[in-house]
């Protein structure tokens, strides 16, 4: 096991440097989206990707090698589905928690703040879980352990109806 959990560090360490050499990067990646962009809902955000400390938390992310990561949630800017740098890392200690861990399941759960039709949302919510997905598979972490569900905006975790709210409501679940 302790073999597997360093040929997954020296494939994340290939896949970072390859995507230092100016090739494509992970927010890149192709993903399978008809998006609408800020101008055509008529909203703008103004806000970082984040509304926790993650950065505080990185350093709490895996304990240990084969430990579940303590951070159970990924966050996107505005109408996206793209994944930030601190967001990659995150998936990359879920992936060495899954690849240490053959048996073990793990649903992705998108969501959207409530700005936006019921309908978009959903297909927005969709597109983060498969974005979350579509690395964790490239991590090498078998698709059929792997679940996207999409909530839209239907489960917020903040009520308010202000940016900070709405920057907490864009995330994944990591759903074990």
């Amino acid at each position: 096991m302790k073999n597997l959990y360093y040929i997954v560090l020296a494939l994340v360490f290939a896949v970072g440097v390859a995507a230092c050499g100016g090739g494509a990067s992970v927010k890149d990646a192709p993903v399978d989206e008809q998006s609408t962009s800020s101008a055509e809902t008529g909203t703008a955000d103004s806000g970082s990707a984040t509304g926790e400390s993650i950065s505080e938390e990185s350093t709490q992310m895996v304990a240990m090698a084969g430990e579940r990561p303590t951070v159970m949630r990924v966050h996107f800017e505005f109408d996206s589905s793209a994944i930030d740098s601190e967001s990659q890392a995150l998936i990359e200690a879920h992936a060495a928690y899954l690849a240490d861990n053959p048996d073990v399941l793990l649903g992705l759960e998108g969501h959207a703040d409530e700005r936006g039709t019921r309908e978009y949302n959903l297909a927005l919510g969709e597109r983060r879980g498969q974005a979350v997905r579509r690395i964790l598979r490239l991590l090498g972490i078998d698709g059929q352990r792997l679940t996207a569900t999409s909530y839209g905006e239907e489960n917020p975790i903040a009520t308010e109806h202000n940016e900070s709210a709405w920057r907490l409501n864009r995330r994944v679940e990591f759903m074990y």
